[in-house]
């Protein structure tokens, strides 16, 4: 039996999604779940979250070419070898990664190649063991660290490697910001999960007697998460609602093809949105510093006054949260 994964991902950039992840990534961690998180995408920042700099530099000094990364995992299928089981960096007692690597973005063009392969009679082995690359280094992963959960974070994009991601993923989850992109986004993204989704299922058809297990491909939403910004004077309260309260409809329509989505419903009363998060703008640059979630700053790390009670309420916020994935993922919480 695979380990579930769930990415996180929209079209639309500069909405917290790393951020999401990895505090996410921490809460389920703390709260006694097993967790691999995957660094997805190209631009390496949730590794970057995770893991200091003078480690990173250490680690290309010294063995460039372990497979620490997911691209020295899947290097090997750019010439004749096969995947490699990923090293994994431990973060916690519960929680690893499979390390990001800016090299990932040369693999796209061995992943457009492989996808119109995978759909003929030909040999099927190598654009079946290319395309689901990530989602064996994902399973590889998970076992070695006995996961109940895998998280992965991607950017912000529609291209190959995306989609052998989404086609990795057994569950997804949209973070928002509230702005016209976000909802441009959500229009990209609806139309293009029914199309993945259906050229996957050919594909697997093609191929009735695989050689090594296969992603099923489902990418189902679990809902959306609301990344509320602090209103500052050129973007007045009532342009936030003008946005925000378009999301519910807009995320039905597109994700969940309810084409009778009500306009009326708000995102404080729509069963589609996981949560709104604060922004907790004042606790980041500490939560930076300390190299450390916002919800686990101390008053060693300087949260005292306001800031240690914006600290619980974070912690309430992404322990709900979290949560709530778990449960509609079908991953049993403790």
């Amino acid at each position: 039996m695979s380990c579930p994964v769930i990415t996180f991902f929209n079209n639309k950039g500069g909405v917290g999604k790393t951020s999401l992840v990895y505090h996410i990534a921490w809460m389920m961690a703390l709260q006694g779940r097993r967790v691999v998180v995957c660094d997805l995408d190209p631009q390496a920042n949730l590794t970057t979250a995770f893991v200091p700099e003078e480690d990173l530099v250490t680690q290309m000094e010294t063995a460039s070419d372990a497979p620490r990364t997911i691209y020295r995992c899947i290097e090997p299928l750019t010439k004749v070898g096969d995947i490699r089981n990923p090293e994994l960096t431990p973060i916690s007692q519960n929680l690893a990664l499979i390390q990001g690597d800016i090299a990932l973005s040369s693999f796209e063009d061995q992943l457009s190649e492989q996808w119109p392969k995978a759909a003929d009679s030909g040999d099927h082995f190598r654009p079946f063991r290319v395309l689901t690359a990530f989602w064996q280094v994902m399973q590889l992963g998970a076992k070695a660290w006995n996961a109940d959960v895998i998280l992965a974070d991607v950017g912000p994009n529609l291209g190959a490697i995306n989609r052998s991601v989404l086609i990795a993923s057994d569950f997804l989850v949209v973070p928002l910001g509230a702005d016209l992109f976000s909802l441009q986004g959500l229009r990209n993204l609806g139309p293009t999960l029914t199309r993945w989704r259906r050229d996957w299922k050919i594909r697997l058809g093609n191929w009735q007697a695989p050689d090594f297990p296969l992603p099923e491909g489902h990418m189902k939403p679990l809902g959306y998460v609301v990344q509320q910004h602090s209103v500052r004077l050129s973007r007045p309260v009532l342009a936030y609602d003008r946005w925000i309260n378009r999301i519910p409809a807009e995320y039905a329509r597109q994700l969940l093809d309810d084409k009778n989505a009500d306009p009326e419903v708000r995102p404080a009363n729509d069963p589609n949105c996981l949560a709104t998060l604060k922004h907790y703008r004042s606790l980041v640059p500490m939560a930076q510093e300390s190299r450390k979630p916002i919800f686990s700053l101390t008053v060693a790390d300087g949260a005292i006054g306001n800031h240690l009670a914006a600290v619980k309420l974070a912690y309430d916020d992404f322990k709900a949260l979290a949560g709530k994935i778990l449960a509609r993922a079908g991953c049993s919480t403790q």
